[in-house]
């Protein structure tokens, strides 16, 4: 196993974040990131459900103000790694481990194993899950896997993702950019062959 189940479901979330929050480009669409009214429930569709979470979660408007402003800091260390700017990865790293207060601690919810947390259970949504983000990212960059962390290579996309293939092939966000990629390649080929 590559990353431990809670650090995968950290980091699945981090990525989720970044994709859902910042604008750019998705698939080779512009993107634009909800905003307003409607950032609440896209904080709320982006982060998963745990285990014992309350539903629905209370995600105001100021919670998902940071989360937002956090999901672009994200997208720093994911942009960073890329550029195998390993300095600046670690440096955003440190910068969100001591603005989100993270400190590893067991918690345990009533009938469930004692597990690890980085947040404490007084912190807010918006702060827990950030801090959470931010420590995995830390495990992951400071654990030599910092190369797990990749942002879409396809044209006009600038999605990131996490790599947990065996093998560390990953190149693309989603199957539909690597398609798009490949029947790109394909076409040029053919082009040039007709030439």
């Amino acid at each position: 196993m590559l990353f431990d189940s809670h650090v995968a479901v950290l980091l699945e979330a981090a990525v989720s974040l970044v994709n859902t929050l910042t604008d750019g480009e998705s698939r080779g669409r512009p993107y634009t990131a909800p905003r307003g009214t409607a950032l609440p429930a896209a904080v709320d569709a982006a982060v998963p459900l745990t285990p014992g979470a309350s539903l629905p979660r209370e995600i105001d408007a100021d919670q998902a103000a940071y989360v937002a402003d956090f999901a672009h800091r994200l997208r720093e260390i994911f942009a960073a790694v890329q550029a195998d700017d390993m300095d600046t990865a670690a440096t955003v790293v440190n910068d969100l481990l001591r603005d989100t207060g993270a400190r590893p601690q067991l918690d345990r919810a009533p009938g469930e194993p004692w597990q690890m947390h980085f947040h404490g259970a007084d912190d807010t949504f918006a702060v827990g899950w950030s801090a959470g983000c931010a420590t995995a990212l830390a495990l992951t960059v400071g654990g030599g896997l910092a190369g797990r962390l990749g942002v879409c290579r396809a044209d006009r996309c600038d999605r990131v993702y996490v790599d947990t293939s065996k093998n560390a092939a990953r190149h693309f966000c989603s199957a539909a950019c690597q398609s798009r990629t490949k029947a790109a390649a394909f076409r040029a080929r053919a082009a040039a062959r007709s030439d």
